[in-house]
């Protein structure tokens, strides 16, 4: 069984409500999975090559490079 996923980039209203128009009859049975978007997306970004830096700190690496 196939399913199709939908993306949509909303504000949430002053009444915290959201609301989305969907290609589903009336009745049908969905999943909703709600995530806040960031306001920066350069912070992802920032944390994700911040958390990869322990990649470079390598003994063995360091001892063939500080060599050549």
């Amino acid at each position: 069984m196939s399913q199709q996923a939908l993306k949509y980039d909303i504000e949430v209203t002053e009444k915290g409500r959201v609301e989305l128009p969907v290609p589903f009859i009336p009745g049908s049975r969905v999943t909703v999975f709600v995530i806040e978007n960031p306001s920066d997306t350069f912070d992802d970004l920032l944390n994700a090559s911040q958390s990869s830096l322990e990649f470079w700190d390598n003994q063995f690496d360091d001892e063939d490079w500080n060599d050549a």
